[in-house]
């Protein structure tokens, strides 16, 4: 992950009053930030004000302490991470093959697959602590998208007449997109969007007869 030596920036001139939930959702952005260029344990509620442009006490006012608004952080990460794989099945139709396909590029889209989202996602993963909370407050979201792609492997082994282990193939499918994610932040030169999505496609023919043959990666 690429370091930064710069200060923090702050917006220019930002509202002075907001709704309640958007104000947070500023703050949340801002830890976003903070946490991408700063790591987990760095970050600090003095450094997410004023990248949000800010006072301190209003951070305070919202999240009382450095550990809530970690949290929430996460929490909102999780939240979209999850409606935006939902809405990219729900607008790909019934049929198995495209709910796949937009499953697995929904990871790479642009409102998701940022640097700063990706280093924040890293941060979390990197850090113990959150785990049990993880679990605790987010682990649903996990288990249904787990069941989805398994399902979906499923369904795609009955129309191909395959006997794939769908269990097994949805996890390389998974730990797949994880990798090219950790390349993205990771590479000092990194590849490609496009390159990044046909990394994961490749993984999918493999198993499933090379039906995304004719995917147009620039999309």
């Amino acid at each position: 992950m690429e370091q930064h030596d710069a200060p923090l920036d702050a917006p220019q001139d930002p509202p002075r009053t907001m709704p309640r939930d958007d104000r947070r959702a500023q703050l949340i952005e801002a830890t976003i930030k903070v946490i991408a260029k700063m790591g987990y344990a760095r970050t600090t509620m003095s450094d997410v004000a004023r990248t949000a442009g800010l006072s301190h006490g209003l951070v305070n006012f919202h999240f009382q302490s450095k550990e809530n608004l970690l949290l929430e952080t996460l929490l909102f990460l999780s939240a979209e991470y999850h409606a935006n794989w939902q809405a990219a099945v729900a607008e790909a139709g019934a049929n198995p093959q495209d709910q796949l396909l937009a499953l697995l590029m929904a990871d790479f889209h642009p409102a998701i697959c940022t640097p700063d989202r990706l280093s924040a996602w890293s941060a979390f993963w990197g850090e113990a602590a959150s785990r049990p909370i993880y679990q605790d407050r987010c682990g649903s979201f996990d288990a249904a998208y787990n069941a989805f792609i398994e399902t979906l492997c499923v369904q795609m082994n009955n129309e191909l007449g395959l006997n794939s282990d769908p269990i097994r193939v949805s996890r390389i499918l998974r730990v797949t997109i994880q990798g090219v994610w950790l390349d993205l932040m990771t590479l000092p030169n990194a590849y490609s969007m496009s390159e990044a999505r046909a990394t994961v496609i490749t993984a999918a023919n493999a198993f499933f007869s090379n039906v995304f043959r004719n995917i147009d990666f620039e999309a």
